[in-house]
């Protein structure tokens, strides 16, 4: 799978720019959110908005490009890091060019932003709990999360199938 590295670092941005007011967004949650973002979108969509590759760690997860989009980002003066103590926060120094973003893929963003709100939360989902240390994460295990990590209706969309295999047989 391709890195979208464009459209990464405008999700990051967009992320901080959401989120820099909240006192618990630093590195590892930003993590968490951009994880649970192309995760989603995947499950949702069977396509990753990003295409970022995230490595299970032993205790969390990284994305793989994340430093050097942050890089650019600092460097294209977009954001600006506040504080290398506190967990790495960021602040956004100007808005967030969405042009790269659909509609579809923000309102993901948005989903994923309003849904974490507690550290180590992807601890639970079935791509993390998959992966070996050190190994990428599988987009398509999305496909067996939980009930409480997945984006989609199952049942619904089983339902659906069979009304229209039904109308099919006939």
């Amino acid at each position: 799978m391709t890195v979208d590295f464009e459209k990464f670092k405008t999700m990051i941005h967009y992320i901080i720019s959401k989120c820099e007011s909240k006192d618990n967004i630093g590195r590892a949650v930003l993590y968490e959110l951009l994880y649970f973002s192309d995760f989603d979108y995947y499950e949702k969509y069977e396509k990753p908005i990003s295409g970022e590759r995230y490595i299970r760690k032993r205790i969390g997860l990284l994305p793989v490009h994340f430093s050097a989009a942050v890089n650019e980002l600092i460097n294209e003066k977009k954001i600006e890091k506040i504080s290398e103590i506190i967990l790495n926060t960021c602040s956004s120094l100007t808005e967030p060019d969405l042009n790269l973003l659909s509609k579809d893929e923000l309102q993901v963003i948005d989903d994923a932003i309003n849904r974490i709100v507690i550290k180590n939360y992807f601890h639970g989902d079935i791509p993390w709990r998959l992966a070996d240390e050190c190994e990428a994460l599988n987009y398509e295990a999305v496909f067996y999360r939980e009930p409480e990590y997945s984006v989609m209706n199952y049942n619904d969309e089983i339902k659906i199938f069979c009304m229209n295999l039904s109308k099919i047989v006939k």
